[in-house]
């Protein structure tokens, strides 16, 4: 037998039973650490439910941003501090090696201020609460649900659903949509043979109605606003009306009463405005003619010519009449 192999048999075994039981046992240590840190984090998210799956409240919202953010530091710093143990029992000085990760860190610093950037700003965002997991932001040119916050970077769903990253430190606007409460605001044009109090008076019935439905009363914080007249628009005098609803619940509010304004509206005759285009074709042209037919909202414009030579035009005699519908229609003598 070779006693080369034997000793070096006898020193891994040795190795095995010391150092490498006390790297099995960092790893395991490091990994049973970041799981009751987790199971900790998740149960505090837990202590801030209600009593409503469907839906997440401000304090939910905060606690699970924040949770995700703590268990992502801890998970990084545990496994951290297990690798520089690890080379510890290994026989690795760590000295020198902290001392240039110090100067590479120093180093790296200076290239990635943008990082630096970002994890700065991620750490605003989460001391000012400006946005938590579930709520729904306009940033940076996209909108969406936020879906992750890290220091570094925050993920936005759309509607359509693709996916947003965007870094925290390029974010100089936010616009959180469904912080705390959210509005539903409508303008809604009508005639102006209308009465516009009657208006008025309907689309506060709509909305009392709307209130009271079982499906959708629950969603609604307040009563159907009706703010007046908004503005005297070219066709349509123009009603602003608002909801004021639970966090994400505009949209399907908006929706439901924009269909019951339609179906009263219809059923009480009111007129809501909208454009008209007339195509007019004109007589039959001699040989050589032409005509020349521009439509806009609302009117249109005919140019004809009755000449069979470019030297003879006929005279422009064109005249305008009100048209009932709104319109102003051109006709030719």
């Amino acid at each position: 037998m070779d006693w080369s192999q034997l000793l070096d048999m006898e020193s891994i075994a040795k190795w095995a039973t010391t150092s490498g039981l006390r790297i099995l046992g960092i790893v395991i240590g490091a990994y049973v650490t970041i799981r009751l840190a987790a199971l900790v984090t998740r149960r505090v998210e837990r202590a801030f439910d209600d009593d409503d799956p469907s839906t997440m409240n401000e304090r939910e919202k905060r606690a699970a941003t924040l949770g995700k953010v703590l268990r992502n530091i801890i998970s990084a710093a545990i496994w951290s501090v297990a690798l520089l143990m690890v080379l510890k029992e290994l026989k690795i000085d760590i000295g020198p090696l902290l001392a240039g990760v110090g100067i590479i860190g120093l180093a790296v610093g200076f290239g990635a201020q943008s990082l630096v950037k970002d994890i700065v700003a991620g750490m605003f965002i989460l001391v000012e609460n400006q946005y938590d997991v579930g709520d729904v932001i306009k940033v940076a040119g996209a909108s969406g649900k936020v879906e992750k916050v890290t220091l570094r970077s925050t993920r936005l769903r759309d509607a359509e659903g693709k996916v947003h990253i965007i870094p925290n430190g390029s974010m100089d606007v936010v616009t959180n949509m469904t912080k705390r409460y959210s509005r539903f605001v409508l303008d809604i044009g009508v005639a102006y043979k209308e009465d516009v109090d009657e208006v008025m008076a309907l689309l506060k019935e709509i909305g009392d109605e709307l209130q009271a439905d079982p499906e959708f009363g629950g969603k609604i914080i307040e009563p159907l606003q009706v703010l007046g007249v908004q503005d005297f628009a070219d066709s349509a005098v123009v009603i602003r009306s608002l909801f004021t609803t639970k966090p994400m619940e505009q949209w399907g509010i908006g929706r439901e009463f924009r269909r019951r304004i339609k179906n009263t509206f219809d059923a009480k005759g009111i007129e809501i405005p909208f454009p008209h285009q007339t195509i007019y074709l004109g007589e039959a042209e001699p040989a050589g003619g032409r005509l020349k037919v521009e439509l806009v909202h609302d009117r249109e414009i005919v140019e004809g010519q009755a000449s069979t030579s470019a030297s003879h035009r006929a005279p422009d005699t064109r005249s305008h009449q009100p048209d009932p519908s709104g319109g102003l229609i051109d006709s030719e003598d």
